[in-house]
């Protein structure tokens, strides 16, 4: 199937374009950028898979391997490895019980003494 190698020459340019960021050591890409991708990714592969697409499958697992690299390693902040994203999936998790429940963030907490501006 022609559209198998399509995709599969998709994720090869994407695997290409983001090597140079899981080789720079200085490169800071935020958690809000790469786990998403890092999913979305996986959800591909496995979509592929089920659908006979194996070259597409391929492909979009060494997209997810890349993110899920530059997950564990080049996130800004002071730890590295695949805990980068479970500390993610967490303060997700506390956002949004924050939004839900109304409780100002530290950041957004201003001190009655305090103006707003």
């Amino acid at each position: 199937m022609w559209q198998d190698l399509i995709f599969l020459a998709g994720s090869v340019l994407s695997i290409v374009f983001l090597a140079p960021t899981v080789r720079d050591a200085t490169a800071n890409v935020p958690l809000g950028s790469s786990v998403p991708s890092m999913t979305i990714g996986a959800i591909y592969a496995m979509t592929y898979a089920t659908m006979g697409m194996r070259f597409s499958a391929l492909g979009s697992l060494g997209v997810a391997t890349m993110w899920s690299l530059i997950v564990s390693y080049r996130s800004p902040g002071p730890h590295d490895g695949p805990a980068n994203a479970v500390r993610f999936v967490r303060s997700l998790g506390r956002r949004v019980r924050r939004s839900v429940t109304g409780t100002p963030t530290d950041d957004e907490y201003v001190a009655p003494s305090q103006s707003a501006d």
